[in-house]
């Protein structure tokens, strides 16, 4: 079976398979298909060269808006992982029985989630490079749960 790309509808066709296929579909390569359609690269977007066949272009910078959204997902993400934690220790401590977590662990991780909430009011927000860093033990726990 021979494929087929539309520019028009951004759709593969296969003869054989597909009795009517719109007026720009050209024909299309498996390589071509493989790498722009079945496996295309992080950070590219498929468009177009002149002859209606798809190609990847680097992908338009992330706006202003974007990465302040993406910044607060991760944000509630992490807070939202975290919970759990905060809720076992109050829970272990109300029940009087051993607490898992040690008190400068527990500590620790209220810090942490304190610091995820001010990250949007810092200078350096929405820059990864300027995330709270997590206690060193957390991510054992988290793996661990």
């Amino acid at each position: 079976m021979e494929r087929f790309y539309s520019q028009s509808t951004g759709c593969i066709y296969l003869s054989g398979l597909h009795a009517k296929m719109p007026n720009d579909a050209v024909p299309i390569t498996q390589e071509r298909f493989l790498a722009v359609i079945g496996d295309p690269k992080p950070g590219k977007d498929r468009s177009h060269d002149v002859d209606g066949l798809p190609i990847l272009i680097d992908s338009a910078p992330a706006t202003e808006f974007e990465l302040i959204a993406s910044a607060r997902r991760w944000r509630d993400e992490q807070l939202m992982a975290t919970q759990w934690l905060v809720d076992r220790d109050r829970d272990e401590e109300a029940a009087s029985v051993p607490l898992t977590l040690t008190t400068d662990d527990f500590h620790d991780l209220l810090d942490y989630r304190q610091e995820l909430r001010d990250w949007p009011m810092t200078s350096g927000f929405p820059k990864e490079t300027s995330r709270p860093l997590a206690p060193d033990w957390l991510a054992q726990t988290l793996s661990g749960a």
